[in-house]
């Protein structure tokens, strides 16, 4: 296996990992906030606005302080392959708040 490929895949590993730590904890942590019967025909779009603009403020927060956490630690010359794992922790949060009000 070639030494990068194998690179990419310790990292894609990791950032599934990041995904998926985050997603649980702040499952839990905002577990008892909102109610599941509130679907109203004047509610807004999102029926727990409050649940997921809290998910959102704390996923950037968690999202901000691993990049701050990792660009330390990685060579300015590979600093510019971060950005390609935030944009797609930023898609994947889209995907974390469909399965969070599902």
């Amino acid at each position: 296996m070639n030494n990068s490929k194998f690179i990419w895949l310790v990292w894609l590993f990791y950032f599934i990992v990041f995904e998926v730590v985050v997603f649980f904890g702040l499952q839990y942590l905002l577990s008892g906030m909102g109610v599941d019967y509130q679907y109203q025909p004047e509610n807004t779009v999102v029926p727990n606005w409050v649940k997921a603009v809290t998910f959102i403020l704390l996923y950037i927060l968690c999202l901000l302080f691993v990049v701050m956490m990792i660009s330390n630690f990685v060579p300015g010359k590979h600093r510019n392959h971060l950005m390609r794992w935030v944009y797609l922790a930023l898609i994947g949060m889209v995907v974390m708040l469909f399965l969070l009000f599902n």
